[in-house]
């Protein structure tokens, strides 16, 4: 099975209130969205907070079995984290140190990731989500 993931994670100040939003597509059909506030952080926690919670999401959605055996294509805004995720930059950041080692923990529960840069214009589904979590601070809503 093969699914796109669309993540994006924002925060106002920087650091400053954090949110993320997901959106997950089979087949170029939304199957769901989701976005939630995360509290104080960067923008680059929250696009790896973006990642870790689509991970954790996929495995309860289509369940453990199921997730051996997936592809899924991530797709960011964030060139930063997307080359950092493919090992192409060093992290630097303590912080972002350890939310890299939760990435790679809950990978090896796939089959196979990939990471992708786009251009925001192609994210605005993913970025409304976390604009929509920013603005009313609610916790985790799914939205599909």
């Amino acid at each position: 099975m093969k699914i796109n993931i669309y993540t994006d994670g924002g925060s106002r100040g920087n650091p400053g209130p954090s949110a993320v939003g997901i959106v997950f597509y089979k087949e170029n059909q939304i199957i769901k969205k989701y976005s939630e506030f995360i509290g104080e952080g960067t923008n680059n926690e929250a696009e790896y907070q973006a990642v870790i919670l689509a991970l954790k999401k996929a495995k309860l959605i289509f369940g453990k079995k199921k997730a051996k055996d997936m592809e899924i294509d991530f797709f960011m805004d964030s060139e930063l984290a997307v080359k950092q995720l493919n090992h192409e930059y060093k992290i630097k950041e303590e912080k972002l140190q350890f939310l890299f080692i939760k990435i790679w923990n809950s990978i090896l529960d796939f089959k196979e990731i990939n990471f992708n840069h786009i251009s925001r214009e192609k994210n605005k589904e993913a970025d409304k989500l976390v604009n929509e979590a920013l603005d009313n601070k609610d916790r985790e809503q799914v939205l599909l």
